[in-house]
């Protein structure tokens, strides 16, 4: 009765302080500042400049496993996904304000082929069934030989929910048939008020909350092993925790993009095996 009784009472707690959050921060530094966009697009090239080098050659084409490779790839084949964070904990760009994320997720598919996942990243039509209940909408705006300017209405529920329009810009690549890999950055994201209603809009600068500023998503799969090795890694620009409340729901606000990465990734797992 007791653990009943401070699991219930942490979890008031918890809502208490994200409502806090969001009543006490909203106006309040609402766009990211100039220079932490600056310093999430600077990240993010070091990032794609890594990914470039893995993708010039087999041998290297995934990021490491962690530092027990064996041991990892026994675990994926046995239908565990490989969750880390990449980023240190409560990593801060240098500004205050702002925080950036960065988690990395690897999983094995038995029988899945690249080409195969490959045309379930560019269904974007198909995203509502394949990544409910987080994406509502999806389609494509424009499509470039291999690059494609998307669309995604996303529900995020956490204690509260937030909708967001977002839209990205994404190039796919291969290193040859067995080896494939894409890049989406995103363009814009509005938090919407009102969702489904007559009243729905997109908040303005002065009423967001900056839940997700920035997010840029990469994918990159290898067949081999009888199987496909699905690998993501997400870079994410968020308000930081307000001075006060990090003890009520710092690890909670960081928790969200691990979460995040692993229902796409469990998601992509799902899809490509049906």
């Amino acid at each position: 009765m007791k653990r009943r009784i401070l699991t219930r009472n942490c979890g008031a707690a918890l809502a208490c302080g994200l409502l806090l959050m969001v009543n006490a921060t909203r106006g309040a530094m609402a766009e990211p500042a100039p220079a932490a966009v600056s310093a999430f697009q600077s990240y993010c090239a070091a990032v794609e400049a890594r990914l470039a080098r893995q993708h010039r050659s087999p041998g290297g084409f995934l990021a490491p496993f962690g530092p027990d490779e064996k041991n990892a790839q026994e675990r994926m084949r046995g239908g565990e996904p490989i969750i880390e964070r990449v980023t240190e904990p409560g990593f801060q760009i240098g500004l205050r304000g702002a925080l950036l994320h960065h988690w990395r997720g690897t999983a094995f598919a038995p029988g899945a082929k690249a080409a195969q996942f490959e045309r379930l990243l560019g269904d974007f039509n198909a995203y509502p069934r394949l990544f409910a209940p987080q994406v509502l909408r999806a389609g494509v705006t424009e499509r470039t030989g291999d690059r494609i300017e998307a669309w995604m209405r996303i529900r995020q529920h956490h204690v509260i929910s937030v909708t967001m329009d977002a839209r990205y810009d994404v190039s796919f690549g291969e290193l040859d048939v067995q080896h494939g890999y894409s890049i989406s950055r995103s363009t814009r994201i509005d938090e919407i008020g009102s969702p489904g209603t007559s009243a729905e809009h997109a908040l303005g600068p002065d009423e967001e909350h900056g839940f997700l500023w920035r997010l840029n998503t990469y994918w990159s799969y290898e067949e081999r092993d009888g199987g496909l090795y699905l690998q993501i890694e997400a870079v994410s620009l968020t308000r930081s925790i307000p001075m006060g409340l990090g003890w009520a729901i710092g690890p909670y606000i960081e928790s969200i993009p691990r979460e995040s990465l692993e229902f796409t990734l469990n998601s992509a797992l799902k899809a490509i095996r049906e």
